[in-house]
């Protein structure tokens, strides 16, 4: 029990001086302040702080975005131990593989649980500033902390406890960054799917985040409701019963396949643990790919000045692209991708491939049409987690000096990792599209459009990805924490989709065309010019971030050391 409280204590410190758990609870807190001040209650007459309102808002607050910042909190804590290699020093105290496990997990979910209390703690707060539009009642404290408990820590146990599960087993974070963001398209599909033609109470018992339950809010009654108390029905008892065990289940389940050592280097090639592994061996196993560029100096006694073949354009195009073979490797021998993109694949087709999607312009315009938006969340995750991955590999597995050294520009060091990531996405875009061509022949909706494809993908979808990983990149650079970058990244994203589906969506701050284009307007000669010219805007924004991502990159000597002869 001593070492369990020493190990969870621990956690809690490290994760006291980290950026990341901070800019999640100012986030929750910011969430709280929107839905007090403009939530569904305002304007209403319903009491902000009464307890129906509190219990019908939780569920919806602990299933917007809390799934992402359970995946950044949860995914690597075991993992850092086995990266910055001092697993053999924890694993040579007296500490059993349960005292370390339920101490990493309890913890970091202590912490997690913490930063999503901001938002109640938020709205208790609150209740004592007058605003107009918002009904207060009496200073009420048990309630936050009775539905803060039921509705979020609970419905996010099995949640953390499935991602910590996943990250110390594979030791791949971003396995549970992708599975962090396939949890919407999941969801919302199980919801319609699965339970969407059982009885309500089976739709309670099998929904682990109670988005089922009847909210009160929703009554005429505005009176009543303001002095309603909310009680616990069986049905919701035995579902968070269930999720508590579940969770016992799944830590249970990691117990027994857990290991506290390495897997065996003989199968090296087929079982990658993670990027830091994989870079290790691509950037050890053979020269530096900037070797071939060295500078060759002639004698002095031959000529009077010393002459180098390091420099230029050709030189410069030579280096990108040995600096690209390297990035590309990098993401060959990444596990993670085995999971992240056929699951993005398969969500991104589910709809054309099992329902009936009504054409608008043509079935290729609707088969398009839909797999981009279904797309659009993977292509934010996997820019933004990507490429903080590849800009802050080097210096975890403490290569960057090395690499700072070699005789090449930053544009070089940077542009590769831009490029690498951008060309993933492109190849996720065109496999979605080979698999919705496909599907369109096997159901028989044929003819097949190939222009309307090009036009949803070219105009849309490639534009947008050259932004999103021209801005994920200036910002990794800016903040240099790749945590702080996923949470800034992840508030960032659902406070612009909230804003989006308020109705304020104007061009000017939407990379994306979120609900500013349809099939049909791709094919309107107004509204294509439109979208060109937007298009052509963000692209020079991305520009923009990629040149100031240059000028402000720490290595500010990157010149100099292609110049001087060796």
């Amino acid at each position: 029990m001593r070492n369990f409280a020493a190990i969870a204590y621990n956690e809690v410190l490290l994760n006291s001086k980290r950026v990341a758990p901070y800019a999640v609870a100012i986030l929750c807190a910011g969430n709280g302040l929107l839905w007090w001040g403009w939530g569904p209650a305002t304007g209403r007459g319903l009491a902000i702080n009464s307890d129906c309102v509190i219990a019908s808002v939780l569920p919806i607050y602990a299933f917007l975005f809390l799934p992402l910042f359970t995946a950044v909190i949860m995914a690597d804590p075991a993992i850092r131990d086995f990266q910055t290699g001092i697993e053999p020093l924890i694993f040579s105290k007296p500490v059993s593989r349960a005292e370390y496990l339920l101490g990493k997990f309890f913890g970091n979910f202590f912490v997690l649980a913490c930063c999503q209390s901001a938002f109640v703690l938020t709205w208790f707060v609150l209740q004592a500033v007058p605003k107009q539009g918002v009904t207060t009642q009496d200073w009420k404290l048990f309630p936050y902390i009775k539905h803060f408990l039921v509705f979020v820590v609970i419905s996010h146990l099995l949640l953390a406890a499935f991602y910590f599960t996943v990250g110390t087993l594979t030791r791949s974070a971003k396995i549970v960054y992708g599975l962090g963001l396939a949890f919407y398209p999941v969801y919302i599909a199980y919801q319609s799917v699965v339970l969407s033609s059982l009885p309500w109470r089976w739709k309670l018992a099998l929904d682990p985040l109670v988005m089922n339950r009847r909210p009160e809010i929703h009554s005429p009654n505005v009176e009543m409701m303001n002095h309603l108390v909310v009680v616990y029905d069986t049905d919701l008892i035995v579902n968070r019963v269930v999720i508590i065990l579940l969770t016992a289940g799944c830590l249970t389940i990691l117990y027994k396949l857990f290991s506290t050592t390495e897997r065996s280097s003989g199968s090296n090639e087929l079982t990658v643990i993670n990027l830091s592994t994989a870079a290790e061996r691509v950037y050890y196993q053979g020269s530096s790919p900037f070797d071939q560029f060295e500078p060759a100096v002639i004698s002095p006694v031959d000529v009077p000045e010393v002459v180098t073949v390091n420099e230029g354009i050709h030189a410069s195009v030579n280096k990108l692209l040995a600096a690209l073979s390297i990035e590309f490797r990098l993401l060959r021998a990444e596990r993670s991708l085995v999971v992240v993109m056929p699951l993005a694949l398969f969500l991104s087709i589910v709809e054309v491939a099992f329902y009936n999607i009504p054409p608008d312009v043509s079935h290729s315009a609707a088969y398009a049409t839909n797999t981009a938006k279904l797309m659009l969340l993977f292509l934010i995750g996997i820019a933004v987690f990507y490429t903080g991955e590849a800009m802050h590999r080097d210096k975890e597995i403490r290569i960057e000096p090395m690499l700072w050294a070699a005789p090449a520009s930053n544009s070089v060091l940077l542009l590769s990792k831009f490029l690498a990531t951008f060309l993933l996405l492109v190849s996720l875009i065109t496999t979605v599209g080979i698999a919705a061509v496909a599907i369109q022949v096997l159901r028989s909706h044929t003819p097949i459009d190939v222009i309307a494809y090009l036009r949803v993908y070219g105009i849309i979808l490639l534009p947008g990805a050259v932004v999103l990983t021209a801005l994920a990149l200036l910002l990794t650079v800016i903040l240099r924490n790749k945590y702080l970058v996923y949470v800034v990244s992840i508030g960032t994203a659902v406070g612009l989709f909230y804003l989006y589906s308020m109705g304020h969506n104007h061009w000017l701050y939407n990379p994306v065309l979120y609900g500013l284009w349809t099939s049909a307007s791709l094919i309107d000669g107004v509204a294509m010019q439109s979208i060109l010219w937007n298009r052509l805007y963000w692209l020079a924004i991305a520009v923009g971030c990629l040149a100031l991502a240059h000028l402000i990159f720490p290595r500010r000597n990157g010149r100099t050391n292609s110049a001087q002869p060796r």
